[in-house]
């Protein structure tokens, strides 16, 4: 009896997790070139929650995929999009910005759905311009490509760190306390300094983040790896990741704007 207690409390527990946990809206990016199903994350609220407010209000229906880069993303949005004739320099419509939301777990893989913004240089905190939007395509990368890219990002961090703890006067006293062969404290000193070091690697932001799962991503389904922590990822795409290999391969003109217009109609879906 009370084994079959415990486990109704276990299963309503579940129950009550899953009924409390927000699902993640949906949206279709429908184009001439065909449709995206994405889905929008929830720790992203300010990005999910205007994203959903500017499609319900029409904002991007009738703009264009104005710029197109292949093996990178394709980007629109721009309310200055909207019948705008061919050769038109476009993409300088009203701006919408929003705080950075950006995330260590949200990556630029193929399918990434994420905010431009203006460069850091007008733009200290990477605040966001959610009037537009892009979808990277990316390219794929080789085991040995980001085996050597985590070399020569964090390599250099790493010893950086490591010099900061590990100085010629600790190394001194080490030396002395083997010689003296004090082991508690030689121990405790070393212990401290790779605490330290630990800690600091841990903490450290400049890193390259590179998990198992984005590994795999960048491998598999390729991606643009030099965007991450630059800007914020707020959904993916997860239905025709095709579709964004059509519209990247089109012909474009000097300001990588396709020759044949694409249409955009936003739709959420509940």
């Amino acid at each position: 009896m009370v084994k079959k207690f415990f486990i109704c409390i276990f299963l309503l527990g579940l129950f009550f997790q899953g009924y409390t946990q927000e699902k993640e809206v949906k949206a279709v990016i429908e184009t001439n070139f065909g449709n995206m199903v994405v889905k929008l994350y929830n720790d992203t609220p300010k990005h999910r929650d205007n994203f959903i407010r500017l499609a319900r209000a029409g904002h991007y229906d009738g703009t264009l995929f104005y710029r197109v880069i292949q093996d990178f993303v394709i980007q629109g949005g721009s309310s200055d999009s909207r019948g705008a004739m061919a050769g038109r320099a476009i993409g300088y419509g009203e701006s919408i910005v929003i705080d950075a939301e950006i995330k260590q777990e949200h990556y630029h893989k193929k399918g990434a759905l994420a905010a431009p913004r203006q460069p850091d240089r007008e733009n200290f905190f990477k605040e966001s311009d959610i009037s537009q939007f892009y979808i990277v395509q990316g390219r794929k990368y080789t085991p040995v490509e980001l085996e050597n890219l985590e070399k020569r990002i964090n390599g250099p961090i790493r010893k950086a760190i490591q010099r900061k703890y590990y100085t010629p006067e600790k190394k001194a006293i080490l030396d002395t306390l083997r010689s003296q062969k004090k082991v508690k404290e030689f121990r405790e000193i070393a212990n401290k300094i790779k605490e330290d070091i630990a800690f600091d690697w841990n903490a450290n932001t400049d890193k390259l983040y590179m998990t198992d799962e984005k590994r795999e991503d960048y491998i598999r389904l390729g991606g643009s790896h030099h965007l991450d922590k630059e800007y914020t990822v707020f959904g993916e795409v997860i239905e025709g990741l095709e579709v964004i290999d059509k519209i990247a391969a089109l012909p474009t003109d000097k300001n990588d704007r396709p020759l044949a217009d694409v249409k955009i109609k936003v739709k959420i879906l509940k």
